[in-house]
């Protein structure tokens, strides 16, 4: 077998980076700028390029979002920070508290500015990036140690498996909810109903189960989108001033 050429790798490298953008533009943004058919005739091009030249594979490349048939065992993952969950509040007073030891735990008396995020009810997930590079990935659990998904994980188009931007960390942790759409729930229910095979109760145990199939193939063609809502782990410097800044970084990274 040949090796490649520097014009073959640059080939590779351009598109690898067109079909993320592409990837970004249409799971991210919502606005895609190709028709299907052409980013198609980009991917089917990747995947050629790589399988005649298998030194150039690599994790980061989207063509490893198809998942393998190989099972996968859930290996336990200890989380550097623990994956505590939030409390609710259901009345006027409850926030008022909540405020109150807000303050008190800052050492302040002015106002506080809050962040209003929507609750999405899916599964908590924590994703580590080297370099740029997705490495692992882990459930919540117990909030002290989840469960090694980074296969299935790796297949949900809306996860960057390379960060984008010039200012992303050497380390980080990146924090998210995977959930299933309710438009994507019914259509997954109606499939496996029409093959008489047993449907979920709702979208989030939708989405915990695709997400912990053994063989990642089967996670690949379950309707799954993941929602980044924290920087954890990083260069303390690096950490951002204000929830509203991070959401706003891991948005430039590539997330939603």
């Amino acid at each position: 077998m040949s090796k490649a050429t520097p014009d073959i790798i640059q080939r590779v490298e351009e598109l690898r980076s067109a079909i993320d953008d592409h990837n970004y533009r249409y799971y991210v943004l919502d606005d895609p700028r190709v028709p299907d058919a052409e980013y198609d005739r980009l991917f089917r091009e990747l995947q050629g390029l790589e399988t005649d030249y298998p030194e150039l594979a690599s994790d980061t490349s989207p063509t490893r979002r198809v998942g393998s048939a190989a099972e996968t065992s859930f290996e336990e993952v200890v989380h550097r920070l623990p994956m505590l969950s939030l409390d609710n509040a259901f009345s006027e007073d409850e926030l008022r508290d909540f405020d109150r030891r807000v303050k008190d735990r800052l050492g302040i008396t002015e106002d506080v500015e809050y962040v209003c995020e929507p609750k999405l009810d899916g599964l908590a997930v924590s994703l580590h990036y080297e370099n740029g590079a997705l490495t692992t990935a882990a459930t919540r659990g117990d909030g002290y140690s989840g469960e090694d998904i980074t296969a299935n994980i790796r297949t949900i188009p809306s996860v960057p498996l390379k960060l984008r931007g010039d200012d992303v960390p050497d380390l980080v942790e990146v924090r998210g909810e995977v959930y299933m759409p309710k438009d994507g729930f019914e259509q997954l229910n109606r499939r496996l109903a029409e093959r008489g095979e047993k449907t979920f109760v709702n979208p989030r145990n939708a989405a915990a189960g695709s997400l912990r199939q053994k063989k990642s193939t089967v996670t690949a063609r379950r309707p799954l989108e993941m929602c980044a809502y924290s920087v954890a782990v990083t260069d303390e410097s690096l950490l951002p001033d204000t929830q509203w800044e991070g959401l706003k970084r891991v948005q430039s990274w590539g997330f939603r």
